[in-house]
């Protein structure tokens, strides 16, 4: 059977898995009366929640005879690592880009990614059913980005489509009867060229994908680059320099059909393969047959931009919620996660029982702790730090740079354009985007961004939208301020009392309700003056008889300010952290001690000084 190998790319949120799921159905993949749950690609829980991809997945699908192997991309800029190998096992991209929205940064980077390795893109204009669609321009919009990119001829002589994935139709014009995708299975068949690899040659394969199966152990998915690949055949394992990992057999040999994965065989050159019975393989090392020498060429994963401490919970509730909770378990934890995530870095610390884990932004490693915390463990996190550099030709120091794209409405881009200048963003285009909405372009250092989400959708009430993307390495932009607010800070343990707290709410906003535990050095609010302040949130009220205890029942508490895990990590400062365990995100002074802090923060002014 012939094999297409294909990727959708794109922006976040511009439609790839929605499309994904209406390929699947109209291949007859689905029994008409089989119940399949909406974006059946993203099975992670994470993703359902947060309704993005966070994980690259392969599913399979035949259309006139020919097998299609369809690789869904995730879109957010943090999650490029996966983009990047899954370009190395296709010949062919579909790139989704909003009707509405346009090429935004993160569709630059997918598709700069895939002219470099001389993919001829299939270009889709997706949601052409919006109210607010300019699917000409956008079109217009597209091949200036091609062109912008360096893209050849070739290249630029894309075809493209209008579609709904949601409706569940591609047409190649407007106008067109807007049934069903037969124009862009048709256009995948007629435009993207089958595999055209060497069939004689023994096995090999580079590992794009990995992942842990409770039965089958580590699985490895790729694209079988030469020869063919049989059951039990014996393999070993290739680093790039030529060195000898280990040696194995193919005891599991699965290839994909649908969402499932049915184990064959043999496996032809050219088709999408997943491999179990190695325990030492991993991204991007080659499996071949033990006769090939040489490691099949992978693609270079750009580096890490930010850094996070992970340490042990040595907090006074540590070890009661979770399960895993030492040391050990989390260095574990965290090496088997870069085995699978190649744009993971992990470091030990100069801090005892602690690592640095860097990785491409505040999202990813997000991510990376939700996941750890729903596992059972217990972490403290330390402020996220940009991964600076220097420049060998000049010595001067660098930092790494983003590109913001921030459509507002007009009433709002003033304070947009004032708090990005604060942060070092210099703006680089301003234009109208219909709807009384402007859409703002900044250069900025990715740690200016760090803490400003939450900050952007208060500032625009919540109806501004922000996309960014790593563009390189630039000259350290200067000192960028930080929080100008101070924290209140607990002086005792116990549990919260709400006669206390009514009378601490209006030294700043709480972040803790009455009966929650607290200890020396947690953090219960956010102090309305610049310097921190130690507080008694456990004062109960002296009782006579004249003074009642049902007299607190007038005493009516502002509801505290909940933040999210990623919201309190951009929060803290250098000396705070965030303690994440199975049942609570807090947080807290990285001393807890405040003689301790004072020491610390005395020591820290002399060595600036």
């Amino acid at each position: 059977m012939e094999i297409r190998n294909i990727a959708i790319i794109a922006h976040v949120d511009h439609g790839k898995t929605t499309l994904v799921d209406q390929l699947l159905r109209q291949s007859g993949t689905f029994r008409d009366n089989q119940h399949v749950a909406e974006r059946a690609m993203d099975s992670n829980d994470l993703e359902r929640e947060r309704g993005i991809t966070i994980l690259a997945k392969c599913t399979s699908v035949e259309w006139k005879g020919v097998r299609i192997n369809i690789i869904d991309t995730p879109g957010h800029a943090d999650f490029g690592g996966e983009v990047e190998r899954i370009l190395n096992m296709v010949d062919g991209a579909i790139v989704l880009v909003d009707a509405a929205e346009g090429a935004l940064p993160q569709t630059k980077f997918v598709v700069g990614k895939a002219l470099a390795r001389g993919i001829r893109p299939i270009v889709v204009v997706n949601k052409v059913d919006r109210q607010d669609a300019r699917p000409d321009e956008v079109h217009t919009e597209v091949f200036d980005l091609f062109a912008a990119l360096g893209a050849d001829d070739h290249q630029l002589d894309f075809p493209m489509l209008y579609a709904s994935g949601r409706q569940g139709w591609a047409d190649t014009t407007l106008e067109g009867p807007r049934k069903d995708l037969s124009a862009l299975y048709d256009l995948v068949l007629s435009h993207v060229p089958a595999p055209n690899l060497d069939t004689e040659a023994p096995f090999a394969m580079v590992a794009s994908i990995m992942e842990y199966d409770n039965f089958l152990g580590r699985v490895l998915t790729g694209r079988v680059e030469q020869g063919r690949a049989r059951l039990n055949m014996p393999v070993r394992v290739l680093r790039a320099d030529g060195t000898v990992v280990e040696t194995g057999r193919l005891t599991k040999l699965l290839t994909f059909r649908g969402l499932e994965r049915v184990s064959v065989e043999e496996v032809g050159t050219g088709d999408i393969i997943a491999v179990a019975g190695l325990s030492e393989a991993t991204i991007p090392e080659t499996i071949a047959s033990p006769e090939v020498t040489a490691a099949l060429p992978a693609i270079p994963v750009d580096p890490p931009t930010l850094t996070m401490t992970f340490r042990l919970n040595d907090g006074p509730y540590g070890g009661r919620d979770g399960k895993k909770v030492t040391s050990r378990q989390i260095r574990d934890r965290l090496i088997r996660e870069t085995e699978g995530n190649v744009a993971i870095r992990v470091t030990d610390s100069p801090e005892s029982e602690a690592f640095e884990v860097a990785g491409r932004g505040e999202l990813q490693l997000g991510v990376l702790i939700e996941t750890m915390r729903r596992e059972g463990f217990e972490l403290t996190i330390g402020r996220p730090r940009v991964l600076t550099r220097t420049n060998e030709e000049t010595g001067e120091r660098e930092e790494p740079f983003e590109e913001a794209l921030i459509d507002v409405d007009e009433a709002f881009s003033g304070v947009v354009v004032e708090k990005m200048s604060l942060r070092r963003g210099q703006m680089q285009d301003m234009r109208p985007s219909g709807g009384g909405k402007v859409r703002l372009t900044f250069r900025i250092p990715s740690r200016g961004l760090i803490g400003y989400h939450g900050e952007f959708l208060t500032d625009t009430r919540g109806t501004g939208i922000m996309n960014r993307s790593f563009i390189g390495y630039e000259p350290w932009a200067g000192p960028i301020e930080g929080r100008r607010n101070g924290s209140l800070i607990s002086s005792e343990d116990g549990s919260a009392v709400q006669y206390a707290l009514w009378y601490l709410q209006e030294r700043g906003t709480l972040f803790v309700s009455p009966g929650e535990k607290v200890y020396v050095g947690m953090i219960l609010g956010e102090h309305s003056r610049g310097s921190d302040l130690e507080i008694n949130p456990i004062k109960e009220k002296k009782l006579t008889n004249i003074r009642a205890a049902g007299k607190d029942d007038a005493m009516l508490l502002t509801p505290p300010r909940r933040m999210s895990l990623e919201q309190a990590i951009a929060y803290i400062e250098d000396d705070e952290l965030v303690e994440v365990t199975p049942a609570a995100v807090r947080l807290r002074k990285r001393y807890l001690d405040p003689h301790q802090r004072k020491r610390a923060e005395r020591k820290s002014d002399s060595d600036a000084a």
